[in-house]
């Protein structure tokens, strides 16, 4: 069991076997001032605010937890388990699931936000050593990279376990939204911390089904998430990119 939690391999390895080594990694690839940009985006929370469908913490709340079960567990997360699993294994499947991501993408913000963290975090896996000779002869085929294809070249830099990784990403994703509907509303920091607690508790249930859906079965139906981060795009005044 140790060995595989070194060689990454998610199917047997979970969260709690890591090696305090892993871990660490794992925390530093999650980390909110990893140099990449995510403070900078809200994906649609702002103008969700804006037009008064989040005002308060419930509804914050409310508005990140759909999002987290009807996007990110049945898209994101889900094409990112399939490029964990791929990165080093199948650089076609990789290089598919990475096109099948930005294609995924309903506004140009959101393909936007996913290029740019993509290329920050694939530069700074370079800058790190983190990528040896079959990943950065894959770079290429993959521009323009997006963010979970880069999150998982790094992870796989890191010999992180497929699962601990996708878990860390889901959890980086719920950790910038919550510090958006913080700034946002806005709300107290305890309010923030109390809604990580409740949201954080669904993330493991989030993380399972991201990695048991069907290729056939990806889907990010959320018309009412999709219109918020088309119509962010022409908000008049804004904290966020997108």
């Amino acid at each position: 069991m140790a060995a595989d939690a070194q060689r990454g391999d998610g199917a047997t390895a979970g969260v709690g076997e890591l090696a305090m080594l892993p871990l660490v990694r794992l925390l530093q690839l999650a980390s909110p001032i990893l140099p990449i940009g995510a403070y900078s985006y809200s994906q649609g929370l702002e103008r969700a605010v804006e037009d008064g469908v989040v005002h308060d913490a419930a509804s914050a709340q409310a508005w990140i937890g759909d999002v987290l079960e009807l996007v990110v567990a049945r898209g994101e997360a889900a094409l990112a388990w399939r490029l964990l699993r791929a990165a080093g294994r199948d650089w076609n499947a990789f290089a598919h699931w990475n096109a099948w991501f930005r294609a995924s993408r309903e506004t140009a913000e959101l393909r936007a936000e996913t290029e740019q963290m993509g290329s920050s975090l694939a530069r700074l896996a370079l800058d790190l050593g983190l990528l040896d000779a079959p990943a950065r002869d894959a770079l290429p085929a993959l521009a323009p990279v997006t963010l979970p294809a880069a999150f998982a070249l790094a992870a796989r830099g890191f010999a992180l376990p497929a699962s601990a990784a996708l878990a860390g990403y889901v959890w980086a994703w719920l950790e910038n939204q919550v510090l958006a509907a913080v700034k946002l509303v806005p709300l107290g920091q305890v309010a923030g911390q109390r809604m990580l607690m409740a949201l954080g508790a669904s993330l493991p249930q989030a993380v399972a089904a991201a990695a048991a859906l069907a290729d056939d079965d990806i889907a990010t139906f959320a018309p009412g998430f999709a219109l918020a981060c088309a119509r962010h795009e022409t908000q008049y005044t804004r904290l966020f990119r997108s």
